[in-house]
């Protein structure tokens, strides 16, 4: 049965993607985010900015208000407007329009436009790649599980960094720019995580031997949290797969769907063979 008022060919239009039209629009939209993500870029540009500033900023205007007449329709169209209104995709819809009337009383917020490159999700839509979504869920299962893990491992490595901070400022002091615990601090991090700014460096033969002490510690402490991260990782996978021993080497864990053992190669379900036959 066809659509027969504008509100329903509206609405199979912009949010269904199964339909010619839809596919279109979203292709169209997702064309569009693009320029508008190209023309922020390049007015961001000095150079650019003092000899296209006018024409960047017309630009920004035609983006602004195409996006602002989409998230309208999308509004009127929906079933649920409000439940759009304060969706995902709803709340980013509305940050692709409010930064370029905010940059009327501020001009630097204009910039705050690039977030207009979370609306390049819907691409997950038009290509078909929702289902490969649904493997980030081992992700999110393996952040859950190592949560408190990490937060007590966070908190060490803050004592750790205060500890060291402190130390480094009362061994160096203001003369070898140590001027405060804080900025002692941020050397403490910046040298542990092994980034290395080199705007303050140790000066005495004991901080530069406590400096080689944190970055010994930095290279010892990055490679905790990937393995905490890691085996709840696998634990999440592990918790996916099939719970139905092999009769033959008893392997307990199996993918879903398997019809065999990955190790032996024996049925799995040899009972069901016996019926079949």
């Amino acid at each position: 049965m066809q659509p027969q008022t504008l509100r329903e060919r509206l609405y199979v239009i912009i949010f269904q993607t199964d339909t010619p039209a839809g596919r279109r629009f979203d292709t169209w939209l997702l064309g569009i985010i693009f320029a508008s993500l190209v023309v922020v870029m390049f007015d961001s540009v000095e150079r650019h900015h003092r000899n296209y500033g006018d024409l960047f900023m017309a630009l920004e205007w035609c983006f602004t208000a195409l996006f602002a007449v989409e998230y309208a329709l999308r509004v009127y169209a929906s079933p649920r407007p409000w439940r759009y209104i304060f969706s995902f995709y709803g709340l980013i819809d509305l940050l692709a329009v409010l930064p370029a009337f905010i940059a009327l009383l501020f001009p630097e917020a204009q910039y705050l436009m690039i977030v207009r490159v979370i609306r390049m999700l819907r691409i997950f839509r038009v290509l078909k790649l929702t289902p490969y979504l649904s493997q980030a869920n081992f992700l999110i299962t393996a952040l859950r599980g190592s949560r408190q893990k990490i937060t007590v491992f966070l908190l060490s490595v803050t004592t750790l960094v205060i500890v060291f901070g402190t130390v480094m400022y009362v061994v160096e002091g203001p003369a070898n720019g140590f001027t405060s615990i804080p900025k002692s601090i941020y050397w403490a991090v910046v040298t542990l995580t092994t980034v290395g700014f080199g705007d303050i460096t140790p000066q005495t033969a004991f901080g530069q031997a406590m400096a080689t002490l944190v970055m010994i510690t930095g290279y010892s402490i990055i490679a905790v949290p990937t393995g905490i991260f890691t085996a709840e990782l696998a634990n999440a996978m592990r918790s996916e797969s099939l719970h139905h021993p092999c009769p033959r080497c008893h392997k307990a864990h199996h993918e879903l769907h398997a019809a065999f053992c990955n190790r032996c190669g024996n049925p799995l379900y040899p009972e069901k063979r016996d019926e079949q036959a």
